[in-house]
């Protein structure tokens, strides 16, 4: 049977997203966060100017268009790091567009004028002013206020030829009128990126497509521009556990950008994870990037960061494609002894192993059959009788979980020694 034959796939009923580029700036792109976000979270680790050089060029290789570098105004320790980083994408000749958060402050904004003009590239100012009445209720703002600050800030940026992305936070709890208010305010005086932030994770998917459906045929359009002038960006968080299903729903709406953190990591419950995020559109057909290397970017950003990588997290975790269930491990071994790695990376798995730097994985425990056995044994190149098999199947029936590979290799130096 032919490949498409295999997989009957009901994912593809009735969906259709029709994308029509003239109403677009550029296609779909993404915005890594990990770097200031989600250096944001209580339990991350702030990584040495090195290892953020190295997740810099896992960036790059991943396809990966925009990066939030930092916040240069948390001080003189972060502006070093952002100086640094600039010149590591300008000195390898980078296509990753570098940005900076920064707050509705000229004081934020300052030192980007000087950094732009001393790596003569470009960096966003991404600009965040809170706009949920309950927001302003605990600050005690006023709209003028917000209009005020937004105003000062925003023309300074573009007087100083800094791009600017004006942040609403937390604009899936906003009154619509303030959103267009402050939106419109902001594209008039030279804004040509706008970010719809769910900062409090608090939206669902329907409620991502009713914004962004707002902002993309009312707000813009009743400014004075037209969609494809405009940038809108999507940054979601985890607090519900929607962020990966918000922004496949942002997609859907017609965002342009999508903003997510390696592993998720960020305050309270995370960001929305660009990893799974760039693995679910690849799987869709959407995006064909090469992500081979998005396995090693998680486990430095692992290492480097301090974010947790559970051993049931999607795709990356540690057993994601281990399998030691008899009946399962079987089917991949039938598989593999095809030599039909497309089938064995699909035939028990709805994620492909291969294509994002893995591979399956045979593990002996309780629940293997002989099958798990036979196979661990030719990958690890012993000789396969069936005296070894039924001495390790019975070694195996015993335990409480799977065996590790030195425990194995410890039970076959045993039963070699009794022979």
């Amino acid at each position: 049977m032919e490949e498409k034959d295999l997989i009957f796939d009901w994912n593809a009923i009735d969906y259709e997203i029709t994308r029509e580029a003239n109403n677009h700036p550029h296609d779909l792109w993404f915005d890594d966060e990990t770097l200031r976000d989600g250096l944001q979270s209580p339990s991350a680790i702030n990584p040495t100017i090195e290892q953020k050089i190295e997740l810099i060029d896992f960036m790059e290789k991943l396809g990966i268009q925009k990066v939030d570098l930092g916040l240069p105004g948390a001080g003189p320790q972060h502006v070093g790091h952002i100086d640094s980083m600039l010149s590591h994408i300008r000195d390898r000749g980078y296509s990753l567009r570098p940005g900076c958060a920064v707050r509705t402050l000229v004081s934020d904004i300052e030192p980007l004028v000087d950094l732009q003009s001393k790596h003569e590239t470009q960096i966003q100012a991404s600009a965040f002013l809170g706009t949920s009445p309950i927001r302003q209720y605990a600050e005690g703002w006023t709209m003028e206020r917000i209009m005020s600050t937004a105003e000062s800030a925003v023309s300074f940026a573009v007087s100083n030829d800094i791009p600017v992305m004006f942040v609403t936070e937390d604009t899936t709890r906003s009154n619509p009128e303030d959103i267009k208010k402050v939106y419109t305010r902001a594209m008039e005086l030279g804004a040509d990126r706008i970010c719809v932030c769910d900062t409090c994770g608090h939206v669902t998917p329907n409620g991502v497509k009713k914004l962004l459906g707002f902002i993309q045929d009312e707000v813009i359009p009743d400014s004075g521009f037209k969609r494809r002038e405009i940038e809108v960006n999507w940054h979601g968080h985890q607090d519900r556990g929607l962020g990966v299903a918000n922004n496949l729903a942002a997609y859907e709406a017609g965002a342009d950008v999508i903003h997510g953190t390696a592993l998720g990591v960020g305050e309270r419950s995370g960001n929305a994870p660009i990893d799974q995020t760039l693995v679910n559109l690849s799987l869709m057909g959407v995006i064909n990037n090469d992500l081979t290397s998005l396995s090693e970017y998680m486990k430095k950003a692992h290492e480097y960061v301090g974010v947790a990588l559970p051993r049931n997290y999607p795709v990356f975790g540690e057993d994601a494609f281990e399998t030691g269930t008899g009946v399962h491990a079987s089917a991949v071994v039938k598989a593999m002894d095809k030599g039909n790695h497309w089938l064995a990376d699909r035939v028990y798995s709805g994620v492909p192993a291969g294509d994002y730097g893995l591979q399956q994985v045979i593990r002996i425990g309780h629940m293997s059959g002989r099958a798990n056995i036979t196979w661990w044994l030719r990958q690890n190149n012993y000789p396969v009788d069936d005296e070894i098999i039924e001495y390790l199947f019975e070694i195996a029936k015993s335990q409480r979980r799977l065996m590790t590979d030195s425990e194995v290799h410890s039970e076959i130096s045993k039963f070699n020694d009794k022979g």
